[in-house]
């Protein structure tokens, strides 16, 4: 666990953007000390490169929000984004390296401004926010929670992880037992209800998400009892007929 001056420290974030981040529900500290100081996990970190990515692509804290909270939000995916827009922008300063360079060494002037062309890094931008802005889940998820209080997402997320705990005290069940299979009827038809139409594809994609490891899988684990998430994400599976 790091305290909220560590994890500005580590990644350059202010103290006072975590603060926020906390406040609008974007990053939720792990868990809190006695004192009720902030503590973040990996998992929680790696919410936050997330986010920091998401920023360079322009995006608002609110279409952050969203996406990162989306059914369809793919880790790897994002990441790959990451990747190939952090190759662009090194691609860009090495391009205005040189012409520096050669403008010193050489003590010729260099009217060639092709090298100041930032439109590739703008281009791929652009895509990605198509990519991510796109889903018909996503456009559901914005619609149905744009009007939502910072109470009434907290409601929502706290009813979610309450079937989590039910889960957690059903997890000695056969996962396709009668029981369990209800609860993820239950979960499906809320997921529905406060967030985007969740089909069972969808479904079986979530389950694969809570049981990929880091925050989702820890969250669902501290609730419902270590290996909730795995008995949860069987229960999918079996639902979904996979």
């Amino acid at each position: 666990m790091k305290t909220v001056k560590e994890v500005s420290e580590l990644t350059g974030v202010s103290i006072r953007t975590l603060q926020y981040y906390d406040k609008i529900g974007l990053l939720l500290p792990t868990t809190y000390t006695k004192s009720g100081y902030r503590l973040y996990d990996d998992g929680a970190l790696e919410t936050l490169q997330q986010i920091l990515l998401f920023r360079e692509l322009e995006f608002s804290l609110k279409e952050i929000k969203k996406i990162i909270l989306s059914a369809n939000f793919d880790r790897k995916r994002a990441l790959e984004q990451q990747i190939e827009l952090l190759a662009l922008k090194k691609e860009h300063l090495d391009n205005l390296i040189n012409l520096a360079r050669e403008i010193k060494m050489l003590g010729e002037k260099n009217m060639d401004f092709s090298v100041f062309d930032n439109s590739k890094i703008e281009e791929y931008k652009r895509q990605a926010k198509d990519q991510w802005g796109e889903t018909p889940a996503y456009k559901e998820f914005a619609e149905k929670t744009k009007n939502k209080t910072k109470e009434e997402d907290k409601k929502a997320a706290h009813d979610m992880m309450q079937f989590f705990a039910s889960f957690g005290e059903m997890k000695e069940l056969n996962p396709a037992s009668e029981g369990p299979q209800k609860e993820v009827k239950k979960l499906q038809d809320f997921i529905s209800a406060n967030f985007y139409h969740c089909t069972d594809e969808i479904l079986d994609s979530l389950g694969k998400m809570y049981v990929a490891g880091g925050e989702f899988t820890e969250n669902i684990d501290a609730v419902g009892g270590k290996g909730t998430a795995e008995f949860v994400t069987k229960a999918i599976q079996v639902y979904c007929g996979k």
